[in-house]
């Protein structure tokens, strides 16, 4: 399947009723913010595309982290029976959720009502957890609030690891850094968007992985 059919087929699944609601929202914003002199431009990533990128990002992380606890720690073998392995599975879980919850409070210590601000679901086509901010964010409250899981999940957890020669929380960083990988592409849309524009404004797209911005 060609890259443009994979994104056809993403933009033309059935909205939830929660998303078509969005996608309203986002059209009377757009109506406001074109009427104010501002361009509208979609900075989005295919959900199918930012889950191969995740896939792939996993042997770096792996390779990059155990390296890196192998150069403190000369131990890193790990002996786990079945309920030790179910423990770390529900834990997984568990951070998966909080991954999502780290997004939202970050957005809403900078949107005008807080968490009323925010909104979480999931994509069962894709089985896919989101959380998303309903309101405009200057870029950086947009960037940190979309990198916050990978710091506190993925590359905190990855370094108490090492320095506590916690091989299992180790891994437990490293897959949640693998997690983020959807986030880390975002970013990297943000970061290297060119726009000559002296004012701009980022919200999530409504119902695909990304963001829209708004400049002028």
């Amino acid at each position: 399947m060609s890259k443009s059919s994979v994104d056809e087929k993403e933009k033309s699944r059935k909205l939830t009723p929660a998303e078509q609601r969005r996608v309203k929202n986002l059209e009377r914003l757009t109506e406001e913010m074109t009427a104010k002199g501002y361009t509208k431009v979609d900075l989005t990533v295919g959900i199918i595309k930012a889950n191969i990128f995740a896939i792939v990002l996993m042997i770096p992380l792996l390779v990059i982290g155990v390296g890196l606890y192998r150069l403190r720690n000369n131990e890193y073998s790990i002996s786990w029976g079945m309920g030790s392995f179910a423990i770390f599975m529900a834990v997984l879980l568990v951070l998966v959720v909080v991954h999502e919850l780290i997004h939202g409070v970050t957005w809403s210590f900078f949107t005008p009502h807080h968490f009323k601000d925010i909104e979480f679901g999931f994509m069962k086509e894709y089985l896919t957890p989101y959380c998303t901010c309903n309101v405009p964010l200057t870029k950086w409250q947009h960037l940190c609030g979309t990198l916050m899981p990978l710091i506190l999940l993925g590359i905190v957890l990855m370094i108490i690891g090492i320095l506590t020669g916690n091989f299992g929380m180790l891994l437990m960083g490293v897959v949640m850094a693998d997690a983020a990988g959807g986030d880390i592409m975002i970013a990297w849309k943000i970061l290297t968007h060119k726009s000559n524009a002296k004012e701009s404004v980022y919200i999530d797209h409504p119902t695909q992985a990304g963001i829209v911005v708004f400049e002028r």
